[in-house]
């Protein structure tokens, strides 16, 4: 099949799967004219590809996901520890985007939200946080 049917059937976008391609993650057959051969192979990878990349596994840790499926000798402990990475990188994630919350939250409360100029907002944004007054503007 093409790449247009296996971008349909697997979800990706040719782009993504001539990625996937240069990469190294898929190597699909060439047809005589050269142009690329899918099989139902290719397909099964590329929607492995696309569940390992949906749970936040990178390029490298779905390399390493798709040899261990791929090894009918593997051992569930390295699946495991790689998930168990992932898990920790994202729990680093989730408490870095509250930490911005508090952030914001706390900059949303300072400002008055009217229609006077003084927004302690953009001035945080600014560097000049609460130690600098506002220059009012020379127009």
């Amino acid at each position: 099949m093409n790449i247009g049917e296996a971008s349909r059937r697997s979800g990706l976008p040719p782009k993504t799967i001539r990625y996937y391609e240069e990469v190294g993650l898929v190597s699909p057959s060439r047809a005589r004219n050269g142009y690329r051969d899918y099989g139902e192979r290719d397909v099964h990878l590329l929607r492995f590809l696309q569940r390992s990349r949906s749970l936040g596994f990178s390029i490298e840790e779905a390399r390493k996901l798709l040899s261990l499926y791929g090894d009918e000798h593997r051992h569930s402990e390295d699946v495991r520890r790689l998930a168990t990475r992932r898990m920790v990188e994202i729990d680093r994630k989730i408490e870095e985007l509250n930490s911005l919350k508090r952030a914001l939250e706390a900059l949303t409360d300072q400002c008055a939200g009217d229609e006077g100029p003084d927004c302690p907002i953009l001035d945080e944004i600014a560097g000049e946080g609460a130690v600098v007054a506002r220059q009012p503007s020379r127009i």
